[in-house]
């Protein structure tokens, strides 16, 4: 009996897959020619062909299937992201990436924050903790938004790199609010601190070391034993890189994104892959980070309460307005303005207030205070879903357009993680 209801059990996952991948690929045709980005119809479609709605797929947000879903594809995306990124243009804008992932995600929760405590008339710990958990951009959203959308590239690759890094400072700073929450802990500035620059350190190192391995392995001209096997090799250490740091109490996804960056930029290092295998590389790894973002998107959107959006849905989308028009263009001009170095045009500045799109992260930051019944925590997973339905369905359509008015739309776009470096 216990067999049968398993076999049952691993049919309904492998019927469930199937149904994903099948409408994913629909959804995703449909986007290209409509010319948007995909994640904003997958969300869309996720939330039709869910529980709340037909019913199609039912898989919960607690489920391990969900769960290593969204563990690895976060991080296969992380790394696609990190591979397009140039070291000659982090040289000038890391500065600015930097303040952006520490004191942004601050002023951010801060001024979100505020705006919850004074319209919904939450206590402050709620709306705190509310600010902190949505305040992180999510890089499983924007990098595919910058894969598809030929943005100029100094402030394509700051954005991403940006959503890579702050995820670690959210977290911390949820987490350390909770303690206070719940009265296990207090929270302490100097402690947060060097936690934040130890998941740093540590999670930039170990995505340094292993980014060098494999690419000593798969494009080195003598020891490039694995050229042959090198999607397989990516697969592998992403995996490796993200519990490798993780085990180490640091930054999975910023390792895996650093990991990205050394594999994107093998060539600084003289080591370069045969065209053929480079070019099965790209395309594996095309084609993967496509399906992870299909099923990333489309769960995200069944997960959508509405019975719970509909309770707070006035002040919350008031709230999630204040964060899009308010909170994040102050967080711009205030950490990146400063940066003389960088030195930001106003266009720049402005198209990077309007990319802060909420995802995966803050979502399975709500999903953990609900599941560890934080105070306020169906409020703050309400406001959540709204900010991740407000800033994908109405910042994502429109980054195109909007770059296209500020001159920041590049005609040409080199490949991914074999392209030479730019001069």
């Amino acid at each position: 009996m216990e067999a049968s209801s398993t076999i049952e059990i691993a049919k309904h996952t492998l019927l469930s897959g199937g149904l994903i991948l099948a409408v994913g690929t629909v959804t995703g045709f449909v986007a290209r020619k409509l010319k948007v980005p995909d994640i904003a119809l997958f969300l869309i479609v996720g939330m039709a062909i869910g529980p709340a709605l037909l019913g199609l797929i039912n898989i919960k947000s607690d489920s391990a299937l969900y769960q290593i879903i969204l563990l690895f594809g976060a991080s296969y995306i992380l790394f696609d992201g990190g591979a397009s990124l140039r070291f000659e243009v982090l040289k000038r804008v890391w500065i600015t990436i930097v303040v952006l992932a520490t004191a942004g995600v601050l002023i951010t929760a801060a001024i979100t924050s505020l705006a919850a405590h004074a319209i919904l008339g939450v206590p402050w710990i709620v709306a705190l903790l509310l600010g902190a958990a949505i305040a992180s951009t999510d890089p499983a959203t924007l990098v595919p938004i910058f894969r598809q959308v030929k943005i100029r590239d100094r402030v394509a690759q700051t954005v991403m790199s940006e959503s890579a890094f702050n995820d670690a400072t959210g977290a911390i700073v949820t987490l350390g609010l909770l303690a206070i929450a719940k009265g296990s802990g207090d929270f302490s500035i100097a402690a947060s601190l060097f936690d934040l620059l130890k998941q740093a350190v540590i999670g930039i190192a170990v995505g340094a070391a292993l980014g060098y391995l494999a690419a000593l392995l798969i494009a080195h001209e003598r020891w490039a034993v694995l050229a042959e096997y090198a999607p397989v090799v990516t697969l592998v250490a992403v995996i490796g890189a993200y519990f490798a740091a993780d085990g180490m109490q640091a930054s999975g996804f910023m390792a895996v994104f650093v990991f990205g960056i050394m594999i994107g930029n093998k060539d600084s290092f003289g080591f370069k892959m045969l065209p053929l295998e480079a070019q099965k590389l790209d395309e594996f790894v095309m084609t993967s980070a496509f399906i992870m973002r299909l099923f990333i998107f489309l769960l995200l959107g069944a997960q959508v309460d509405f019975r719970l959006m509909g309770q707070y849905w006035f002040g919350g989308i008031i709230v999630v307005a204040i964060f899009m028009l308010v909170a994040r263009p102050a967080t711009v001009f205030l950490c990146a303005l400063p940066d003389r170095r960088a030195n930001w045009t106003f266009n720049e500045m402005l198209f990077m207030c309007w990319t802060r799109e909420t995802g995966v992260i803050p979502a399975a930051l709500a999903g953990l205070l609900l599941g560890m019944k934080a105070p306020g925590a169906e409020v703050i997973a309400a406001i959540t879903f709204i900010a991740v339905l407000m800033t994908i369905l109405i910042q994502a359509p429109t980054t195109k357009w909007l770059a296209a008015n500020l001159g920041l739309l590049e005609e040409t776009k080199t490949p991914r993680i074999n392209r030479a470096k730019k001069r």
